[in-house]
Formats: C-alpha cells, sequence, structure tokens
C-alpha cells in the first residue's frame, strides 16, 4: 500500500541558488524556486568521427555540492554553455549523474543516482502538486558529467548548468514522496557505453528490486539507431513497458518516450521478481560502432507502505567499485571484475540463461 506524505504549512523561505565547479569551493547565490548546479568549465576541441559517434569524451571535474534547504525536486532540465554565457548545442552533452552516495540504488547495492541525463533528455517534469523526490539541508551529492563535441566547431570555457525546479518543506504538497531509480543495460558497474555491432542486437540485464512499490514514472536513454526499449517482468513473463526513441527530421535522435503513471497507479515491483531491462539497436552502417550503443531505463519510485528503502553500505564491494568508477579512479571497473562474485547481483542475461556477454537479436527473442 503506498503512503500518502503528511505535511503541515511553514512559513515559506526564498530558495538559494546553488553553484558547484569543483569539490574544493561552492559559492551560494539567493534567487528564486530552483537549485542549479554549474560544473567546472572545460576546453571542447573539434574532433571529426566516423558516423559521429567517436568524438573524444571530455569529462569536468568530479564535485560535490551540498543541499542548502530541505525540500522536493520536481522537475529538472540543463543547458550547456560556453565561456561568454552563450548557449551551445545541446548535443555536446554526452551524459551527467548526480548522484547520492548515502543511499542505495532499487536494483543495485551502489550509490542512487538522484538526476541523470543524456543529449536527447529533454525538461523532465512531474506533476508538482502530486510527486516530489525529497531532499534535506545538509545532504551531500555527487556531479559526474561527460561532454563531447559533434558540432565540428571547437568551443571554449564549457560549462553544464543543471536547473532543478524545487518545492520548500512546510507546504501541504507534494502529496507523495517519490525516489529515483534506474536500470542500464551494462549494469552492475562501470562505462556504460558499449560497441554497437552491425545490423540488429540487443542487450539485456536482470535483477530484483530491494523494496517492494510502484514504478510512476519512466523513461529512458537511448543512442542512434536504437528501436526500442523495454522493461520486463521476467517471472511472470510480462513485458511492462516500452519505450520509443523519437528521432527529427534530420535523423538525429531527439528525445526517448516518457510517462506519468498515475492513471494506473503504477507499475508494481515485487522483490520476489526478477525484473529485465533489454535495449534493440538496428545498425545500418555495415561496421561496428565503438561506444555506440547504450541503454538506461530510470524513473521514480513510491515504496509500499510497509516498505524501509535500505541504505548504502559504503562496505559492499560492488558499492566501492561503483563509487571508484563515478569518481574516475578506476577505468573499465566492469571489465575488470567480470570475473568476480559481484555479478551475482544481477546478470546479463540471454535466452539460454544468465551470462555476462552480450547477444544479438537473432538469437535472442525474450523482450517483444
Amino acid at each position: 500500500m503506498i503512503a500518502l506524505r503528511k505535511t503541515s504549512c511553514l512559513v515559506l523561505l526564498a530558495l538559494p541558488i546553488l553553484w558547484l565547479a569543483t569539490a574544493r569551493a561552492q559559492t551560494l547565490h539567493d534567487t528564486g524556486d530552483e537549485l542549479v548546479i554549474r560544473t567546472q568549465p572545460v576546453d571542447l576541441p573539434m574532433h571529426h568521427g566516423q558516423h559521429g559517434h567517436e568524438h573524444q569524451g571530455v569529462f569536468p571535474p568530479v564535485g560535490t555540492v551540498t543541499i542548502p534547504v530541505s525540500g522536493y525536486i520536481h522537475a529538472f532540465d540543463y543547458s550547456v554553455r560556453n565561456g561568454d554565457g552563450q548557449e551551445i548545442p545541446r548535443a555536446t552533452l554526452h551524459h551527467f549523474n548526480v548522484i547520492d552516495p548515502a543511499r542505495r540504488e532499487l536494483f543495485l547495492p551502489i550509490s542512487r543516482r538522484l538526476l541523470a541525463a543524456g543529449q536527447e533528455t529533454g525538461e523532465q517534469k512531474l506533476p508538482w502538486f502530486v510527486l516530489g523526490i525529497p531532499v534535506t539541508q545538509g545532504q551531500e551529492l555527487v556531479v559526474s558529467a561527460m561532454l563531447h563535441n559533434p558540432t565540428g566547431s571547437p568551443h571554449q570555457d564549457v560549462s553544464l548548468e543543471i536547473r532543478m525546479s524545487y518545492i520548500p518543506s512546510g507546504r501541504p504538497w507534494p502529496l507523495f514522496d517519490v525516489y529515483p531509480f534506474q536500470i542500464d543495460v551494462a549494469f552492475p558497474a562501470g562505462d556504460k557505453s558499449f560497441d554497437l555491432p552491425e545490423g540488429k542486437f540487443s542487450k539485456s540485464w536482470e535483477g530484483s528490486p530491494g523494496v517492494a512499490g510502484r514504478i510512476v514514472g519512466i523513461g529512458g536513454h537511448l543512442h542512434k539507431h536504437a528501436t526500442h526499449l523495454t522493461l520486463e517482468d521476467v517471472s511472470s513473463s510480462e513485458v511492462l513497458w516500452t519505450g520509443y526513441p523519437i528521432y527529427a527530421d534530420d535523423g538525429s535522435l531527439s528525445s526517448v518516450t516518457s510517462e506519468v503513471l498515475l492513471s494506473q497507479l503504477g507499475i508494481p515491483v515485487d522483490p520476489s521478481h526478477t525484473y529485465r531491462v533489454t535495449v534493440h539497436y538496428d545498425n545500418p552502417t555495415g561496421d561496428v560502432i565503438e561506444d555506440g550503443g547504450m541503454g538506461l531505463l530510470g524513473g521514480v519510485f513510491i515504496p509500499d507502505e510497509s516498505s524501509e528503502w535500505p541504505s548504502a553500505d559504503a562496505s559492499d564491494e560492488l558499492y566501492r567499485v561503483d563509487r571508484l568508477h563515478y569518481l574516475r579512479e578506476v577505468r573499465g571497473s566492469y571489465e575488470m571484475i567480470a570475473d568476480s562474485e559481484i555479478l551475482d547481483h544481477g546478470k546479463a542475461a540471454t535466452e539460454d540463461g544468465p551470462s555476462t556477454h552480450q547477444h544479438s537479436e537473432e538469437s535472442l527473442d525474450h523482450a517483444h
């Protein structure tokens, strides 16, 4: 059963704007009803890559921010700006993660991703009166991002700006606390991009949630040549959700379908069930595209009233491997731990049973 959050009316306070460049320092400025994170500037030199997928990634320094007030995030968007403050194409963002290291993910004992986006992610909104992601004063978050440059022109002093619309604590809304989650076909840890073979191809991961509840908002992150993304309840042989890429007239990936699922009270998930996320591609180029594939499903989740969200265990080996990776102290963590028992937290799924290998769609047809 889903619990309704009880609140009381308090005096409303103006919210500060939160600027972040590095883990070394941070400055707060008072504005209105947004928290804004800005990464340290980096240069984006011009790169040329076959099929537009081999642009060299540039990583702003990973930094930590401290939330200045308690409240509820109900929307976020981003922009990428040069040193003159001018907005440059959103295609220069590869992805970003705002990470909550004190809390675990729903499907793995790694640090929870509070917010995440790729270049095709537009503004994300929850119905502000009904749903909100709780944050607390003093809560520390880690910001990790990757930029690249497919534009054909160099850009200097480039910063990523993440804007989070925010309701302060003390109002009688939102009615429900929701908690973000994600499932990636490249779980459990390490780089999430993978080489994309020519032709039809799919890649999956499966696991079980730490608590029971309902998914009430869902979307995804894909790369070009993706055809669809599915979430399946393996235990009941039921496809729960399918997302599709939305392509612009020029063939570029502009967005991915997303849904708020309040009308049907969300998608129930049960810790006794196994769930599978699968991404499907059709690469017509005739070549393998290096780092050309990704498949991430994310959304917001309401735990059942009787369920208590497990806290993060910083001594867990998988938690430590994941943390080292997003702090960029380890690259390619997934490959380095591929033979470890850590992979028991979930499996890359094939038709013939659990495996750590990728698979082609010609030999796999378990998700439709």
